[in-house]
């Protein structure tokens, strides 16, 4: 049965047989805005844009290797000191599944829109921590969004075999002017992998601001 995380959570990745969660995806899922009508008649969809990032860190906390959008415009990155987006980590541990750039257009599908998979035994042994967030590249507000969600399973980017946790964000009046989201964390802690539920949303413009906010507040 899979596990149902909170806000500040933490658990090992350990399986119930013992055996430990190195192979798996890290999947996000949102819904877009649905407003008016009846019985289908006038009927509006906002489509909903947000990006699954990751970022990749070392003991001191300093950053060093990224998962985002390569349609992030490279003159928009250079802005920030940021390198172009990429969907492979450097040792390919890690793997975007491409962009979503509107959401579940009639309600929860069940399936995940943007999907990270991690090969743990393959990351750097300099990468200590490895955090996973969300931005808004519309105007609405994470208050407006249906739902978000994230998970880890085994399985791959279009079948699931088995959940083993769930992280879920409903819509509500905390995230108001909330554009950014980060969600949770992969850690090591003794020669484990671990994972922290974060959950903390902030009004970041884009990206940029987000992976500033981690290095800066979150990685030390």
């Amino acid at each position: 049965m899979a596990i149902n995380l909170e806000k500040g959570q933490k658990i090992n990745l350990e399986k119930s047989n013992g055996t430990k969660f190195t192979n798996f995806c890290v999947g996000c899922n949102w819904g877009a805005i649905v407003s008016g009508g009846f019985l289908g008649l006038g009927r509006k969809v906002q489509d909903v844009d947000l990006d699954l990032s990751c970022v990749m860190v070392d003991e001191a906390g300093n950053l060093v290797d990224h998962i985002y959008s390569p349609l992030y415009r490279t003159d928009f990155l250079g802005r920030y000191g940021m390198p172009p987006g990429k969907i492979n980590s450097r040792e390919h541990a890690l793997r975007h599944s491409g962009d979503d750039l509107k959401g579940d257009l009639n309600g929860d599908d069940g399936l995940d829109n943007e999907i990270i998979t991690v090969d743990l035994a393959r990351v750097g042994s300099d990468v200590q921590q490895i955090f996973f967030f969300l931005n808004n590249v519309g105007k609405e507000d994470f208050s407006q969004i249906p739902y978000a969600s994230i998970r880890m399973y085994e399985g791959t980017p279009s079948r699931v075999k088995e959940v083993f946790a769930t992280y879920n964000v409903g819509s509500s009046p905390q995230y108001q002017g909330k554009k950014a989201l980060i969600m949770g964390k992969l850690y090591r802690r003794n020669g484990e992998w671990k994972f922290s539920a974060i959950g903390d949303a902030y009004p970041d413009a884009n990206l940029c601001e987000t992976i500033r906010r981690i290095v800066n507040n979150y990685a030390k």
